[in-house]
């Protein structure tokens, strides 16, 4: 398969509602598209980069510029499922971008081939439960009524974002009001030290499915420690970015959960690495969201699939984010998602959409 250019492609996403995190607050996405262009079929893929270097040190302007400069030239002229990976290993850092970049390879094989991401991954079920992520709310009853909606949408599973000042309230109210069957998490986005370990052994008495990344990314000692001091199960998800951190953290003791971002690791053939590695050593994993357009939902629904993907993941959809998707929409059903089918990521662009809310596109001829 050879590659005769690729389209770097940016878009402007309002959401629907700000969602805020202990980060920050989003109203918009600024989201970069990769487009792989052969002269038998195209293949995308979505850069999950945000526009500031808040949740990771990646930003969208300096992914569209490593790409350009670096990990477009970098590819083979004819890359096979894995010469993609092995061309950028050289190049530090960048998940994000070479994630992107991977997918939209891979998407194209995928296509000329017949074959579904999914079955190329080895999933083993046609639909996956979905949970929702909450953004810090700007009061108590204001949440409750937002939890309310998603649970009549039929959410499986709720994930409030929490953050010092900002967690045994709102937990203990949704847990009052919803009761101890809602499956229930809290992510705080590395918003605590150990220090706080105390104050969250607290939310042990509100039956949580596990806190997501309570401490800081770069820290898998202290999560170590608070492990030994809390019942809930910790989950990481900034500190997982690779195979090799995820053997690490599981050595040490730091998680019995790890949340699997494709784009946070580096793309799906890594996260499937993830995946392996976590059920042989008998932890559970999830895939996580990063406010995806269809494009990128539907490569996360393929990965959540798997086996080993045994938690709901944050799959909402469509219109969770966006008042209208770049792609047909994915709806819920009975607090599912289906699986796309098609060829490669089983989901194509909808042309007039795409056009209405592209802001700048950049061809490169490989």
């Amino acid at each position: 398969m050879k590659i005769t250019g690729i389209e770097l492609r940016r878009i402007a996403m309002p959401l629907v509602t700000p969602f805020r995190t202990s980060f920050g607050v989003e109203t918009e996405r600024d989201v970069l598209l990769v487009r792989v262009v052969t002269p038998d079929a195209e293949g995308w893929a979505e850069c999950v980069a945000m526009s500031e270097p808040l949740y990771s040190p990646e930003y969208v302007d300096g992914a569209a510029d490593v790409l350009r400069r670096f990990l477009i030239p970098a590819l083979p002229a004819c890359p096979d499922v894995h010469a993609v990976g092995r061309a950028l290993r050289p190049f530090k850092g960048h998940r994000m971008a070479k994630a992107a970049l991977e997918t939209a390879v891979l998407d194209a094989r995928l296509r000329v081939a017949g074959q579904s991401l999914a079955a190329f991954l080895g999933a083993d079920a046609d639909r996956v439960p979905c949970g929702v992520s909450v953004g810090i709310m700007g009061s108590v009853p204001d949440l409750l009524d937002a939890v309310e909606g998603y649970v009549a949408e039929g959410y499986r599973r709720v994930k409030l974002k929490i953050e010092p000042g900002w967690d045994l309230a709102p937990v203990r109210a949704v847990r009052e009001r919803f009761g101890e069957d809602l499956l229930l998490q809290v992510d705080a986005n590395a918003a605590y030290t150990l220090a706080d370990a105390s104050h969250l052994a607290r939310l042990d008495a509100y039956g949580l499915l596990l806190i997501e990344q309570p401490l800081a990314h770069d820290d898998m000692v202290q999560h170590a420690r608070l492990a030994t001091r809390i019942t809930t199960p910790i989950c990481l998800d900034e500190s997982i970015e690779s195979a090799e951190h995820a053997a690490a953290a599981i050595g040490l003791g730091a998680c019995s959960v790890i949340n699997v971002k494709p784009g946070r690791v580096g793309g799906y053939l890594e996260s499937r690495r993830i995946h392996d590695l976590a059920r042989a050593s008998g932890l559970a994993v999830w895939c996580g969201g990063m406010l995806e357009t269809g494009i990128g939902r539907a490569a996360n629904l393929a990965l959540a699939a798997l086996p080993g993907f045994t938690l709901p993941g944050d799959t909402s959809g469509s219109h969770r984010y966006y008042a209208t998707d770049i792609t047909p929409p994915f709806v819920l059903q009975d607090g599912h998602l289906p699986v796309p089918t098609g060829p490669g990521i089983g989901v194509d662009p909808v042309a007039d959409v795409l056009d209405a809310v592209t802001v700048s596109t950049e061809w490169i001829t490989v």
